[in-house]
């Protein structure tokens, strides 16, 4: 499938907007890192910005999770190491919140 092609103005556009939802992205991920946005708070969120991040990048923002402790926790839960948080089930998003540390 073809890209389509786009104005100047419009890929000037679709850049900023990608950047946008970066820094968002990153400012969440700062947030649940230093504690001040609980786990259960992000998954709640049903927005693209939260839906396209994968769930080993949330589980190694959390506090105390480091790299390998991520992967421990994928392979406990059965999740892909490419799933994202959109595409996890009712069943998956709750053991996720039990196997991950308590926030708040």
């Amino acid at each position: 499938m073809a890209l389509p092609v786009l104005t100047p103005a419009q890929r000037a556009e679709a850049l900023q907007k990608a950047a946008g939802v970066r820094k968002e992205r990153g400012e969440l991920m700062a947030a649940l890192k230093a504690g001040d946005l609980p786990l259960a708070a992000l998954l709640e969120r049903e927005d693209a910005v939260v839906g396209k991040v994968r769930v080993r990048r949330v589980l190694e923002s959390l506090p105390g999770i480091g790299s390998v402790r991520a992967g421990q926790l994928l392979a406990d839960l059965g999740i892909s190491e490419t799933r994202r948080i959109q595409g996890l089930g009712a069943n998956q998003r709750a053991r996720l919140l039990e196997l991950s540390p308590p926030q708040g």
